[in-house]
């Protein structure tokens, strides 16, 4: 019995360090209500085994045909949202009292994300190993990160997972949510320049040329602007390669540079010391600390692993120095107040706001109600941006343009007055 034992388990080993198949299933509830859904699984009986184990009776099970999956950069993977759907529905099940291998199986089965379900039959498999289930998580740092994976931690050691996956979500939607407020308002103006600097290309590469061969025909001396146009015209046709080459260059030394920590430093720093967009960096930083810190807390979590793991996802280096100084000093056995003003980079009114948190045992209540004061802080901010940026860019774009068809005018104005 010994043999065939041994010979079925590493034909199983040898199917799973492969891709293993993807059956699509037809069951049936005790009820006698049908259901449906996929399951990767090592054969038809595994996938049979397995769905009684659910509780349900096998109609059909039959392997999937094979799709052709075409990645393009940028696109696919795990997104914030899957992440949300699968922490909220698994609170529900460990709520219901649902084994964690069993709550795992059924939404692995049923997410339409393939990278996902793969993840998740990951984890199940580590977890019928024997390992907790925050360690399963740690070995997919892309989709769970350090912060996913203490609380689930806490959570387990307290026996509170499921209202720690439920504060998860929470925070994952407003993290998302606060992300989305800085994206809107960084796109507006993005999307103009880029347009602005389009249509001054076209103008001198291809407009310009034309205009500068009939006024040729004309003869006569061009006036100034019209002059300057043309020669701009001329030097940017002659140097477009060059100009090319240059942006390309910086591009990817710029992109190299922020890989450094001095130039990631020096970077945040300098975008922070903006007017009206530092200050919004600023808040916005101040939004997701306190929102961390405070979701760690409330959690269970040490102050200084709850700090530490909050510096990671600060977004900004010079946030991250200010927390770490704080965690420092805090080990020293300072409250959180001294080394927070030390730093200079919270405002007065959030210290003092956590101090008194500190001093009344509620540190995780007033850090909650601080992040909401930020979020809306924050939303007010990017309407005065966008209020502001908005008729800037139009009239910088609406000047430029004007002054090219002023330029372009000039001569034939001329031509009609000597004619006169």
């Amino acid at each position: 019995m010994a043999g065939p034992t041994a010979a079925r388990q590493g034909a199983k080993q040898a199917a799973k360090a492969a891709k293993l198949p993807v059956f699509n299933w037809v069951a049936k509830t005790r009820t006698g209500e049908e259901k449906s859904g996929e399951m990767e699984a090592y054969d038809v009986e595994s996938v049979n085994v397995r769905l009684r184990q659910m509780g349900l009776q096998p109609v059909k099970v039959k392997k999937k045909p094979l799709e052709i999956n075409i990645k393009i950069p940028g696109m696919g993977g795990v997104t914030p949202k899957d992440l949300v759907i699968f922490t909220r529905q698994f609170s529900t099940m460990i709520d219901a009292g649902l084994p964690l291998v069993q709550g795992l199986d059924i939404l692995a089965v049923q997410n339409p994300n393939p990278e996902f379900r793969k993840v998740l039959l990951e984890v199940k498999e580590r977890v019928e190993s024997g390992a907790t289930f925050a360690d399963a998580l740690s070995h997919h740092p892309k989709v769970f990160d350090q912060l996913y994976v203490q609380l689930v931690a806490a959570g387990e050691l307290g026996g509170i997972l499921d209202t720690i996956l439920q504060r998860l979500a929470v925070y994952i939607e407003k993290a998302e949510k606060l992300k989305g407020k800085v994206k809107s308002a960084m796109v507006y103006p993005s999307i103009v320049i880029v347009v602005a600097v389009g249509c001054i290309a076209i103008l001198l590469l291809f407009v310009t040329p034309t205009f500068e061969k009939m006024f040729k025909d004309f003869g006569g001396t061009l006036p100034g602007p019209t002059q300057l146009i043309i020669d701009l015209s001329n030097w940017m046709q002659g140097a477009i390669w060059y100009i090319l080459a240059v942006v390309i260059t910086g591009y990817i030394a710029f992109n190299r540079a922020l890989k450094t920590s001095k130039g990631r430093d020096l970077f945040d720093r300098f975008m922070l010391k903006i007017p009206v967009i530092g200050d919004l960096l600023r808040k916005v930083a101040v939004a997701r600390f306190t929102r961390t810190l405070g979701t760690m807390l409330s959690s269970g979590v040490s102050i200084l692993d709850a700090l530490d793991v909050t510096a990671k996802t600060a977004g900004n280096t010079v946030i991250e120095k200010a927390i770490l100084h704080t965690r420092a000093k805090i080990s020293e056995g300072k409250t959180i107040v001294e080394p927070l003003s030390e730093t200079g980079v919270f405002p007065p009114m959030v210290v003092q706001m956590i101090g008194v948190g500190e001093a009344t045992g509620a540190m995780d209540a007033m850090l909650g109600k601080i992040a909401d004061f930020y979020d809306d802080e924050v939303d007010a901010s990017v309407a005065a941006l966008t209020s502001m940026i908005e008729p800037v860019l139009m009239v910088g774009l609406g000047g430029v343009v004007g002054f090219f068809l002023i330029a372009m005018y000039l001569p034939i104005f001329s031509m009609a007055e000597n004619i006169k």
